[in-house]
């Protein structure tokens, strides 16, 4: 089987995890999985997000496309030139190295990279921008992290937790209306950090009603370089705006990998 018939391969970017406080791991959420092989129709990888393990140049020679997922923990605050706090952990420098790496290289070379929530705060931070810990503090804002009960635990069923919360308005001659072929959208909201100061090439795709920055793109980046600050990976099988991201990036991957074939 020649390389241009294969399925194409997309990393998913893997984030450190301690189990039992004793085995040190790498793990990812199956929805990233499962979104890649159902709806953009590629082979999923997972990778180690760990500078000691993943060899990016490697990985690139391997790989048709990149995602870069949510996580628990915060870029670090040195990133781009702020001190860090205890209050904003925690933090995983190693994926850091890689994911950072990761973003500048895929936009050089045209490999497709689609980030998500974290990465969507990876590419920017790549790029030179900044990001602010905590956005609820900021005046005007609204409270974008996961839902809790009134005793401050988090709510307990993922459907609730997942629901699409705020709208989110596209620049109407942006990347996300074409492919979208809408202005407004509705979307999930887990997140604390977001985007502060823009990037070098970093473009704003879409605004939510607070202002906060929910979707960007690269631009004059070569390829799929797109990134979205809610939790597409949540639901793509059913939700078409999330649906059509995966399958746009899918689409991405497949061109690639026939355009890369040697």
């Amino acid at each position: 089987m020649s390389r241009t018939s294969r399925k194409p391969v997309v990393g998913v970017i893997g984030n450190y995890y301690r189990i039992e406080d004793r085995f040190n791991a790498q793990m990812c959420g199956e929805r990233n999985l499962c979104a890649v092989a159902e709806v953009a129709g590629a082979l999923p990888v997972m990778f180690a997000g760990c500078s000691g393990i993943t060899d990016v140049e490697a990985l690139l020679d391997v790989v048709d496309g990149i995602v870069l997922t949510g996580a628990r923990a915060n870029v670090h605050p040195t990133r781009f030139g702020v001190e860090p706090c205890p209050r904003h952990e925690p933090y995983d420098q190693r994926r850091d190295d890689v994911a950072l790496t990761l973003a500048r290289l895929c936009v050089e070379r045209g490999v497709p990279i689609f980030g998500i929530c974290r990465g969507l705060q990876e590419m920017n931070v790549a790029f030179g921008g900044t990001l602010h810990p905590e956005i609820r503090e900021l005046p005007g804002r609204m409270n974008h992290r996961m839902p809790r009960l009134e005793t401050g635990e988090i709510h307990p069923d993922p459907a609730v937790i997942f629901a699409d919360r705020h709208t989110v308005a596209l620049e109407p001659t942006g990347s996300f209306a074409r492919l979208l072929g809408r202005d407004t959208i509705t979307v999930n909201s887990l997140h604390g950090q977001g985007i502060d100061r823009l990037g070098a090439r970093i473009v704003v795709e879409g605004l939510a009603e607070d202002g906060t920055i929910e979707a960007i793109s690269v631009a004059e980046a070569p390829g799929f370089a797109l990134g979205v600050q809610w939790h597409a990976e949540y639901d793509p099988q059913c939700n078409p705006v999330n649906r059509a991201l995966f399958e746009a990036f899918g689409a991405a991957v497949r061109a690639y990998r026939q355009g890369g074939a040697s």
